[in-house]
């Protein structure tokens, strides 16, 4: 039973240079029409009986939303999800959150921020397409942090366009010497329909290279440690007790609620999509049924699969145990040669408890996960 819901809030006021989510330029938008309809959606499509213990909502960026447009979207989800407490995070773009609008998500009960500030360096922030400043992060968090928040993440992205090492050490100091409990740190990936992608196809674009991409992740693993935030996640690092439990959702590979235009989600076993147009989203809610563009029930074998490429993603990898409880079969019986050649190449340790990456296996994650990936 889902515990958990994804809200998509698709509205920018700038397009990110690498950014491939669904999203629109927020002018001229249905934006107070769209959060209605959001709220239909979520009263249709989630049991009323299945108390939530996350909410995380996301975009696009959902502070680009007024703080009356933040109150309606807020008022939506607590009259239409079964969420009294637990963890309820928003997403948001340094510089956008007035005294408002933090007050607004403070009084309905939001109790974790989740800042994109990417890097402290305002000439790289400009070449990616971001709108914000290194010293809009401070004033950001430090007004957060007055209204009562405390429970506070930022993302940060490497291996950007014309990045150091150097560049990303002292990024990377500047975030921790602000002392927040949870930190985010992913490489750069150029996707389609990206400006970024158009840029590489022309060859416009100077990303750093293999070797020092790694050598960024080393600086990030060495660092966190050395200022006492734990490695949870491939991605991801936190003070005790402040791991995001929403996305550990995704990681124990648990089913969740995926609301609003181009939302994700995965219930009684079938992952589904929604329409990422806004026209083609807010149609069929209009007239009652769900905006639902694509199903898939996902077989066994496949949710063996996804329980080992998603857990392993965690530093402390996939329970030999809760592997046996879910499927009736132990890890072994199924994927016996994919263990003994990651074995072998010391990318994964094996032991009575437990399947996890190495080190080493983290800077190698995805050949680790692709080798688990159509052996049943």
């Amino acid at each position: 039973m889902a515990k958990s819901a994804y809200i998509h809030i698709p509205f920018c006021e700038h397009i990110c240079h690498y950014c491939d989510f669904n999203k629109v330029f927020m002018q001229g938008q249905p934006v107070d029409e769209y959060l209605e309809l959001l709220g239909r959606e979520m009263k249709q499509r989630v049991n009323k009986n299945n108390h939530l213990d996350t909410i995380f909502v996301g975009g696009g960026t959902p502070t680009a939303l007024s703080a009356k447009q933040l109150d309606k979207l807020c008022r939506e989800i607590k009259d239409n999800l079964p969420f009294s407490q637990g963890e309820f995070t928003f997403e948001a773009n340094p510089g956008d959150l007035t005294e408002d609008k933090l007050r607004v998500l403070k009084e309905h009960g939001v109790n974790r921020l989740s800042f994109g500030v990417q890097s402290f360096n305002d000439e790289l922030l400009k070449g990616i397409g971001r709108s914000h400043k290194s010293k809009d992060v401070y004033s950001s968090v430090e007004a957060a942090q007055k209204v009562g928040f405390t429970n506070i993440s930022i993302d940060l992205i490497y291996s950007l366009p014309k990045q150091t090492e150097e560049d990303f050490r002292d990024t990377l100091t500047k975030a921790l010497e602000l002392g927040l409990p949870h930190y985010s740190a992913y490489s750069l990936i150029v996707e389609p329909k990206t400006v970024f992608y158009n840029l590489m196809r022309k060859g416009k674009l100077s990303l750093p290279s293999q070797e020092q991409e790694a050598a960024m992740y080393e600086v990030l693993i060495e660092t966190m440690e050395k200022y006492g935030i734990n490695q949870y996640e491939i991605s991801n690092f936190a003070k005790e007790g402040y791991e995001s439990k929403h996305n550990l959702v995704y990681w124990d590979n648990n089913e969740y609620y995926g609301l609003g235009a181009g939302a994700h989600g995965y219930i009684n076993g079938v992952r589904y999509s929604n329409f990422g147009p806004l026209k083609k989203y807010m149609e069929p809610i209009s007239v009652g049924d769900l905006p639902t563009i694509q199903e898939h029930k996902v077989t066994r074998e496949e949710m063996m699969e996804e329980e080992m490429f998603l857990g392993l993603r965690k530093v402390e990898g996939v329970s030999k145990n809760a592997f046996s409880e879910k499927f009736g079969c132990s890890i072994e019986s199924v994927f016996q040669s994919s263990l003994e050649e990651m074995q072998n190449r010391k990318l994964l340790l094996v032991d009575d408890e437990r399947v996890a990456l190495t080190k080493q296996g983290r800077f190698l994650g995805n050949e680790v996960f692709q080798s688990f990936l159509g052996v049943i």
